[in-house]
């Protein structure tokens, strides 16, 4: 039998371009695997067998142990590229594990780190779309930039990550594998951004699904943390993620949590303070849907009667 090869990643803009480096400097052909930004356990879609190579980027170890474990005793092959809570992986020679948890790095960054930076471009896009502002800049200072072209892949990172906000692809403008397979085709971003369609209509949905947004007034505000609550459309589904980002920035001393109301309960977005980008993950592991990373987190399904005690985590994680 052939060797079958899988690409599993995160629809977000750190997955996306995680894999479009790994793929403009190992281009092969392979089974996509991807969805929302929020529909991490993506190992469980995949049946593979002896031989077979998987990499994966962009989403928790944790979330997937379980399927991990059923894959490597199927004798495949993976590679593990990825910056949320891991808890332990499991020491085994078919498992290659690429993992920093650090508050200032996204999966991309660290598969620059891998291919020693040949497709560096691309980690900017990813960690301006990640919030990551600091360390896109860091990461884009040796490669002579204009301050222009620099805000333009920006503003890509932003509009890829928008994408990938939603409770299903229904919400989302394009499938996570299409854009991907289009990505693909540029091997500089800056290229996309000129001559590209595909970006257009992301530039613009986004900008009017902010303008609802910011007509939003906050639930509870204080010096140290903010809450929103956003209504149960199809804009907030795909906005919620890049606002809490955009008042995280507005706001760098102060914790935000985005919560957008489903029938019965809460999907929950939670951004740390930039000037202390810890506790997000350790807030939102305190609830059953609950993962992320140390700056930024979120509750996949928040039952209306947790409402109440995500309040009081909110307010304790970040008040001091």
């Amino acid at each position: 039998m052939p060797v079958q090869f899988y690409d599993i990643f995160n629809g977000d803009a750190d997955g996306i371009c995680a894999l479009q480096q790994l793929r403009l400097e190992e281009p092969r052909a392979s089974v996509l695997v991807t969805g929302v930004k929020r529909d991490v356990r993506l190992l469980e879609r995949v049946n593979a067998a002896t031989g077979d190579e998987l990499t994966v980027l962009d989403i928790s170890l944790r979330s997937n142990a379980a399927d991990l474990g059923r894959l490597l005793d199927a004798g495949a092959r993976l590679r593990w590229f990825d910056h949320h809570a891991a808890g332990v992986p499991p020491q085994h020679a078919n498992l290659k594990a690429f993992i920093d948890t650090a508050p200032d790095t996204c999966t991309s960054l660290i598969v620059d780190r891998y291919l020693g930076g040949r497709q560096r471009l691309w980690a900017v896009v990813a960690a301006f779309g990640d919030n990551l502002q600091g360390p896109a800049r860091r990461a884009a200072a040796e490669l002579d930039l204009e301050a222009a072209d620099l805000e333009r892949l920006r503003e890509l990172g932003e509009c890829i990550n928008y994408n990938a906000y939603g409770d299903s692809v229904d919400d989302l403008h394009y499938h996570p594998a299409d854009l991907f397979e289009i990505v693909n085709r540029y091997r500089d971003p800056l290229d996309f951004v000129e001559g590209e369609p595909v970006f257009d209509a992301l530039r613009h949905a986004l900008a009017d699904d902010f303008d609802r947004a910011r007509a939003v007034a906050p639930s509870g505000a204080s010096a140290h943390a903010a809450l929103y609550v956003l209504p149960d459309v199809a804009w907030s589904r795909r906005i919620h993620g890049l606002f809490a980002n955009e008042l995280a920035r507005r706001h760098p001393q102060r914790a935000v949590a985005m919560l957008v109301a489903r029938h019965g309960g809460y999907t929950v977005s939670v951004r740390a303070p930039i000037e202390r980008p810890r506790g997000a993950d350790a807030l939102c592991l305190k609830f059953e849907s609950g993962g992320g990373r140390q700056a930024a987190a979120g509750i996949n399904w928040l039952p209306e009667a947790d409402y109440p005690r995500f309040l009081s985590e909110f307010s304790k994680a970040f008040t001091n």
